[in-house]
């Protein structure tokens, strides 16, 4: 026998399937059913420092944070058992879809399976309680869920940072409160550059990349989880300007398209920070596109333009894997150089931009990635303004250019999707700039 086993238990052998039904309603392998829930499974365990190695072996009574993030782990159990000994095992970083834990029942048998047989679980944000039957059923799996999400909203903090404040290009960064108020700059770090990207990854930090220094990079920078920029990472990927960026399956990001060179080539970021190789795009070809998080684990691509001037309305939905959808017809007014956030935990925003002239109009994304049609705009109207989340639930946008120069204003938006008039600038006016959120 060998399953991955996901968020509801399927030991496969001998003929049979056991399965965990509903939400606390446990069915052994035996048929019987049983009421349980986390807090009686937790009770009087004894938890023990987190694990991150590829092997390890169990005590019952004990509990475990198990951190796959850089390797799978193997878990052997105990060689006896008591009837009633109970172990917890629990997904640490929330990685255990791309490493997952493997269980060694040591001679025991598992849900009446011997240990000849390969017992796997790889669901992100697992929790799994085992607990000792007898001799015939042995190790049998008591409660087996994963956490759906991240605590509903986003991160508390924002940041704004890079972009072009004429004549030149620029490192500065900005920090955003929890309240929405934006700091003064703060000295650059790394290369100065505009035309850039950014989103969140590993739940709490966020990064910047691509853009041009006056040549197309790919170089990236990260930001920890109290805001501060790090220095330049050696790039990864098609050197570009005008792509997009956002987060996926709750702690993952993604950069995608570009204006120059035209393209829909995307790249990956782990839940680490590290930028994947050029995955082939999906989707039409186009730049200064925005880009932003739904349903609280996937994403949108939207807008874009290309040379000519040609603009699109198109959008391209991310599933929480990572994998863009194919074109999905536009709703609105078509352009390019467009902000976008997240708002109210499970929607999106996306604003401004420009269609021959400037504009200050928004279109706002369900929580099952449905683009809305125009919404009036409020405030300056402006093109390439950076965006992100801010408190949780809420946005901003900030900066721009073409109203007519460079501008540092910014705007609120509320937990229901309510763009708030200017609120005056603070820091250095710049255009394509980029934003992202941390915690």
């Amino acid at each position: 026998m060998s399953g991955i086993i996901g968020s509801k238990i399927n030991i496969r052998g001998s003929g049979r399937i056991a399965k965990l039904g509903t939400d606390g309603q446990v069915f052994t392998s035996a048929g019987a059913g049983v009421a349980a829930n986390y807090e009686d499974v937790a009770g009087g365990i004894s938890w023990q420092a987190v694990e991150t190695g590829s092997t390890m072996t169990a005590v019952a009574g004990e509990g475990y944070w198990v951190n796959t993030t850089s390797n799978a782990c193997t878990i052997t159990l105990p060689a006896s058992a008591s009837v009633g000994d109970t172990i917890i095992f629990a997904d640490y970083a929330r990685n255990w879809g791309t490493n997952g834990i493997v269980i060694d029942s040591n001679g025991l048998n598992y849900q009446s399976d011997d240990d000849t047989f390969t017992v796997e679980y790889g669901t992100d944000g697992m929790a799994l309680s085992i607990t000792y039957m007898d001799a015939t059923q042995g190790w049998v799996p008591t409660f087996d869920a994963a956490v759906a999400d991240v605590p509903l909203g986003g991160n508390n903090n924002g940041i704004f940072g890079y972009g072009y404040a004429p004549p030149s290009n620029v490192s500065m960064s900005n920090i955003v409160s929890d309240a929405g108020v934006v700091a003064t700059d703060v000295t650059g770090v790394g290369s100065a550059r505009s035309a850039l990207s950014a989103c969140e990854y590993g739940g709490d930090k966020g990064i910047f990349g691509y853009g041009t220094t006056g040549s197309l990079t790919a170089v990236t920078n990260l930001v920890s989880s109290s805001g501060v920029i790090a220095t330049d990472v050696t790039g990864v990927g098609t050197a570009r300007r005008g792509s997009a960026a956002c987060s996926y399956g709750t702690d993952k990001g993604i950069f995608g398209f570009a204006y120059q060179p035209s393209t829909a080539v995307t790249n990956l970021v782990t839940n680490v920070g590290v930028v994947g190789t050029d995955v082939t795009g999906v989707g039409t070809a186009r730049g200064f596109v925005a880009a932003c998080e739904y349903g609280t684990d996937k994403g949108i691509f939207g807008y874009g333009g290309v040379a000519g001037p040609t603009y699109y309305a198109t959008t391209n939905l991310v599933t929480n894997v990572g994998v863009v959808g194919t074109d999905v017809t536009g709703v609105g007014t078509v352009r390019q150089s467009v902000g976008a956030c997240g708002y109210g935990s499970d929607k999106g925003i996306f604003g401004f931009g420009n269609s021959v002239t400037v504009l200050a109009m928004t279109n706002l994304i369900s929580n099952t990635g449905v683009q809305g049609s125009d919404v009036s705009g409020v405030g300056t109207a402006r093109n390439s303004p950076g965006a992100c989340q801010y408190g949780k639930d809420k946005g901003i946008f900030g900066y721009g250019g073409g109203a007519p120069a460079a501008v540092s204003m910014t705007n609120l938006v509320s937990n229901a999707g309510v763009v708030a008039s200017d609120v005056t600038g603070v820091g250095t006016a710049r255009s394509d700039s980029a934003a992202c959120s941390y915690n």
